[in-house]
């Protein structure tokens, strides 16, 4: 996935970015900001750390979506009520569903993301992206959700070990997907991070 985001910014025509990534998103930005620093001006980390997650909630989500019969799915509001029996949590269904698009010829519904390749590499996604001794020297704002357990009080002195000029902001209120459920809180965050 590093791979793939270089070779946009290649086509692009992109030097050097400022990087935002939440989730699995934001190990795939703490990868390359360490393996190429000289590409990243700044770097957002939303509601993730450099840590394994071994999850029962990553293989419910996954199970979910691939359950999901898209030859009969008429919205992604159904997507996310048939989600319910394996996603408990609203602001995850709905996630899970802006994975959803429909195509322009056909107007069936289709994965924007490699689903079955995701699915049988979730066992290396969820390990640790960096090893101990990478580091990434540049400006870094991590974004916490207050009522997510993705990131603890006890990883931040690993975050700090990795991006010694980080800062980490939690949002009052909010899940693991704060760009959503408190997106006024969210955008304020990023931009007070750039000063």
């Amino acid at each position: 996935m590093v791979d793939d985001v270089l070779g946009w910014m290649d086509e692009h025509a992109l030097s050097r970015v400022t990087l935002m990534g939440h989730s699995m998103g934001g190990k795939v930005a703490m990868r390359l900001a360490c393996g190429h620093p000289e590409r990243v001006e700044r770097l957002i980390i939303v509601d993730i750390a450099p840590k394994a997650y071994l999850s029962a909630a990553h293989r419910s989500e996954f199970a979910a979506m691939n359950e999901l019969d898209l030859r009969t799915l008429n919205s992604r509001a159904e997507a996310e009520l048939k989600f319910e029996a394996r996603v408990g949590d609203w602001a995850m269904r709905k996630f899970l569903s802006t994975n959803l698009e429909r195509d322009a010829e056909t107007g069936a519904w289709r994965w924007q993301i490699n689903l079955p390749v995701l699915t049988a590499a979730l066992p290396e996604l969820e390990s640790n992206p960096l090893a101990e001794a990478d580091r990434f020297e540049g400006p870094t704002a991590f974004i916490l959700g207050e009522k997510s357990r993705y990131v603890l009080p006890e990883d931040h002195a690993v975050i700090s070990s990795h991006f010694p000029r980080s800062m980490i902001e939690t949002i009052a209120g909010s899940g693991h997907n704060p760009h959503m459920e408190k997106r006024v809180d969210f955008v304020r965050a990023v931009c007070v991070g750039k000063s």
